[in-house]
């Protein structure tokens, strides 16, 4: 894709991958301390999608991750029911990322003034998401901040448990020789839309026109929701032939390196992006290496698994609601995440 800008990049929009990273890293220096065992038992799993902890017999995953800027474009629109189940969506499909089976979750609004209409929007769009994920609200939190935030802020947390004494899914299990597969996104989900934002008005784009071959108003196809994985993964997770589960949110493709640090992921079959992708990338000039990095480009969840039991898991996925899962790829020996057909190599997650 040829244009006369410069290459645009997450970095430049404001979201400094490596400046995170450092900030991070200090933050979870300073944290030292530990509770007795009396208080449970946390498992490690460093970089992985959701903590957990043994209490007894019982191991409980936690999670939490906000809506992002996609909120400033609903509020831009005036439509709030999409980012309402959004935040559903980014909290369970971490879950998912462990095997945990969603049971409840908690919101967190925070806003400048709160406005009723956009609260009963919201509100249908997390009954929405509860409703696919087969998860209780639990209660929340509402802060009205108008000296810290501007408009609103929409986020969660999530917890979940493993039922008939199912193990957690951690990815250790990975060997070479195992198939990779993906099911797709709705879109962009939650990810990325500050760089998108940016382009949008870069470029003064009409968002309640068709981007050219669409007939869906731009502005709807970048709210579409969050998917949710939850039924796929439970389908799944706590059987042999099952080794890995990832959502593929921010960090694109990386994230399947945080299953396990010790193999590398092969991504040889990943099907063409949809167009919308296509859309944004020629917006900025965004390289391969950024786009994939940054969007989850067309998969929004993806499973490690045996295989030899690739028919059986597909038919399991196919009742469990996703029956448009396909191969995206394998696991060989190596490191990192690679994507062979566009010259792409990716070291890790961070």
């Amino acid at each position: 894709m040829t244009s006369p800008r410069s290459p645009s990049t997450y970095a430049e929009s404001g979201v400094d991958r490596s400046a995170v990273s450092t900030a991070l890293s200090e933050l979870l220096a300073a944290v030292r301390f530990r509770p007795p065992p009396s208080h449970g038992r946390p498992l490690d799993a460093p970089g992985h999608y959701a903590g957990m902890i043994r209490i007894g017999r019982e191991t409980i995953a936690v999670t939490t991750d906000t809506v992002g800027t996609k909120v400033l474009l609903a509020e831009e629109l005036g439509r709030w029911e999409e980012v309402g189940e959004d935040i559903v969506g980014v909290n369970v499909n971490d879950l998912a990322s462990v095997g945990a089976r969603a049971a409840g979750l908690v919101d967190t609004i925070l806003c400048a003034r709160p406005d009723p209409t956009a609260f009963r929007a919201i509100g249908r769009g997390i009954d929405r998401g509860l409703r696919a994920a087969g998860c209780a609200l639990l209660g929340g939190e509402t802060a009205v901040v108008p000296s810290i935030v501007r408009g609103t802020d929409l986020g969660g947390t999530a917890f979940g448990f493993f039922p008939r004494g199912r193990a957690p899914v951690t990815g250790q299990r990975i060997r070479p020789h195992d198939l990779i597969l993906g099911i797709p996104s709705n879109g962009l989900h939650a990810n990325g839309f500050t760089l998108v934002r940016k382009l949008l008005g870069e470029a003064a784009v009409d968002l309640r026109r068709p981007r050219e071959g669409a007939r869906t108003p731009l502005g709807t196809e970048l709210l579409a929701p969050t998917r949710i994985y939850s039924n796929a993964a439970d389908a799944l997770a706590g059987r042999t032939e099952t080794r890995g589960l990832a959502h593929v949110s921010g960090g694109g493709v990386r994230n399947l390196a945080r299953l396990h640090p010790g193999v590398g992921f092969v991504l040889d079959k990943w099907p063409a992006p949809p167009p919308l992708f296509e859309f944004v990338q020629r917006l900025g000039a965004i390289s391969d290496e950024e786009m994939y990095q940054t969007f989850n480009m067309g998969i929004g969840f993806a499973l490690v698994v045996v295989r030899e039991h690739l028919s059986e898991t597909r038919r399991r996925l196919a009742r469990a609601g996703a029956p448009d899962a396909v191969p995206i790829g394998h696991v060989e020996r190596g490191t990192g995440v690679t994507i062979p057909n566009l010259g792409l190599t990716y070291g890790g997650y961070s």
